[in-house]
């Protein structure tokens, strides 16, 4: 029976909705487009950095805690946006280069210790064996397929080096985590965002010669603005329930034979 209680929550709320909807309170709706990761990040660039993104508020300090257990050397941050990565590793004593396919997101990288290239991550601009550590932060799920990168990190680094990556967890985005852009016309367009199990993440390394040393699936934690403004407006009890004890992200530690 202690079920009922939810139940009749939850029943209110689709109430709440569907008499506000014949009211005509919700408004027509929206067309949310879609768009590529260059011209994406072009409009997210301006904000990225701002606090309060809940995604990085759960991985970044996983990611960090991996890194802080690893010797100084040459790293490569994979996909580095604006550094934040890149500029953890150079205060921890690595020599640090940032790859990124997108110009605007390089335009804001600020950590004068590091160096910065543009490039794809199926296709890094980083010579064989050349370093001891990748990481690849939230950038993976924009791809395709994971083979052409994990095969990428495998020829730039050398025998023994170490790679961390982190990616949303691919059940969040049936949670509506799929990253967006918003233009100055107000016109949303998403980002590719493939749903990647973790089984795919183990193929694809084991395949490109790493072995797993962790996997680290992060839960959402419980907030007042989890699923947003509007939906909490709405069906509070609903979202709680749909973050509750559901994984954030998925960060993996491998390490090449």
């Amino acid at each position: 029976m202690p079920a009922w209680p939810t139940g009749i929550r939850r029943l209110a709320e689709v109430r709440a909705i569907l008499a506000a909807d014949e009211r005509g309170e919700l408004g027509a709706g929206d067309h949310v487009g879609e768009t590529d990761t260059v011209s994406g990040y072009r409009i997210w660039s301006r904000t990225y950095d701002e606090p309060g993104n809940p995604l990085i508020d759960v991985e970044e300090p996983v990611v960090r805690q991996i890194l802080a257990g690893l010797p100084a050397g040459r790293a490569l941050d994979a996909a580095c946006g604006t550094g934040r990565h890149a500029a953890f590793l150079a205060a921890a004593g690595h020599v640090v280069t940032g790859v990124d396919s997108s110009p605007d997101m390089l335009a804001r990288a600020t950590v004068p210790a590091a160096s910065f290239l543009r490039g794809d991550l199926r296709a890094l601009p980083v010579r064989d064996a050349s370093v001891d550590l990748v990481v690849c932060a939230l950038a993976l799920t924009h791809l395709p397929a994971l083979e052409p990168a994990f095969a990428e990190f495998a020829r730039v680094l050398r025998p023994g080096g170490q790679l961390v990556t982190s990616d949303i967890h691919w059940q969040s985005l049936y949670l509506g985590g799929i990253a967006s852009a918003v233009d100055d016309d107000g016109a949303e367009a998403r980002l590719p965002a493939s749903r990647f199990r973790p089984s795919a993440y183990v193929s694809a390394a084991v395949g490109a010669g790493f072995a797993v040393r962790a996997c680290h699936e992060p839960l959402w934690p419980r907030t007042d603005t989890g699923g947003g403004p509007f939906l909490r407006a709405w069906a509070a009890d609903a979202v709680d329930a749909a973050y509750g004890n559901t994984p954030a992200a998925l960060i993996w530690h491998l390490s090449k034979w």
